[in-house]
């Protein structure tokens, strides 16, 4: 009979879109995951066909033979299904919130890894609201999973710079191949046992709270510099917009510009789209029309035959 150093650890890998994929795929690489667990398959694409997520279509391209797919996280059957694989380490990225009966099945530790320095940007958007806030430094951190969302002990956090201009798309691509790293240093140092959680400082939380199309209007008020990072933390989901023309415009990108405008007010300079803010000026530099894909602004304005300046509207018609 092996020895509990000897036998191969038991991991279950819980996640659902590509920002976990990594992660999955290094752990596998490293441990062998005995188990994903992920969402159910939904209808997609023109055709609507039942697919899998992006964690569960590359568990089945591992060759993992538990994919577990359950529309209830309290479900009994689930619950016991998970209870029979005896999981020694159960790895969260990206997924539901797990309820007590989930979590404290793993024999040594159930651990999330949440895609911002923690304390700061607990919630649904981290990545969003830490280019909306300007911050210049982000990262990953991995802790033990209570009843609290995000609230658990660190056990690992690490660091990378965010530099200026990147978007939230941007900075989401570094962080999933940090966070595959950190998920992987985590399970060792909680195999091994090396890990040394430690709380929280309750003092420096910030929330980042799920952000919406309805609420990702472009405030011309704000400085340049708060109107930049606005577009840029929505980029490309959901995307920062405003009304050009009668016609929405997501905007995608933008850079500092010098021009001697009002907040909203905007022309057409040197085949680029200018905008006013509250303090400075910004060229919109990548934006999309209804009905077509998103394109560099000169060449949009190589096609473009209406006003020369206006100003912007915050809805359809106003």
């Amino acid at each position: 009979m092996q020895s509990e150093k000897q036998r191969t650890p038991r991991i279950v890998f819980m996640g659902t879109p590509d920002f976990a994929v990594p992660a999955l795929q290094a752990l596998h690489a490293t441990f062998g995951v005995t188990a994903v667990v992920t969402i159910p398959d939904k209808q997609r694409g023109r055709g609507l066909a039942m697919q899998a997520s992006d964690v569960g279509s590359a568990a089945e391209q591992l060759g993992i033979q538990h994919i577990i797919k359950p529309s209830k996280l309290k479900d009994p059957s689930f619950i016991a299904q998970l209870e029979s694989l005896c999981p020694d380490v159960i790895c969260v990225i990206a997924f539901r919130i797990l309820p007590r009966e989930v979590y404290s099945l793993a024999r040594i530790a159930s651990f999330n890894v949440h895609a911002s320095l923690l304390p700061k940007f607990r919630g649904a958007a981290p990545i969003n609201h830490a280019i909306m806030t300007g911050e210049t430094e982000s990262g990953v951190t991995s802790f033990i999973l209570n009843d609290t969302v995000d609230a658990g002990s660190i056990i690992d956090q690490l660091h990378v710079p965010i530099p200026d201009g990147t978007t939230a798309g941007e900075l989401y691509d570094t962080l999933k191949e940090v966070a595959a790293t950190c998920a992987v240093k985590t399970t060792t140092s909680l195999l091994d046992n090396t890990a040394a959680p430690k709380p929280q400082d309750v003092q420096h939380i910030t929330l980042a709270p799920k952000v919406f199309r309805e609420t990702s209007g472009i405030d011309w008020t704000m400085s340049a510099t708060n109107v930049r990072n606005f577009i840029h933390g929505l980029s490309p989901l959901p995307c920062a917009w405003t009304v050009w023309n009668n016609t929405m415009l997501k905007v995608y990108k933008a850079e500092y510009y010098q021009a001697p405008l009002q907040p909203g007010e905007w022309k057409i300079e040197n085949q680029m789209l200018i905008a006013g803010c509250g303090q400075g000026a910004l060229a919109l530099t990548e934006i999309q029309l209804p009905g077509k894909k998103r394109m560099n602004v000169a060449d949009v304005m190589r096609g473009y035959r209406g006003p020369q300046s206006g100003i912007f509207a915050n809805e359809v018609g106003s």
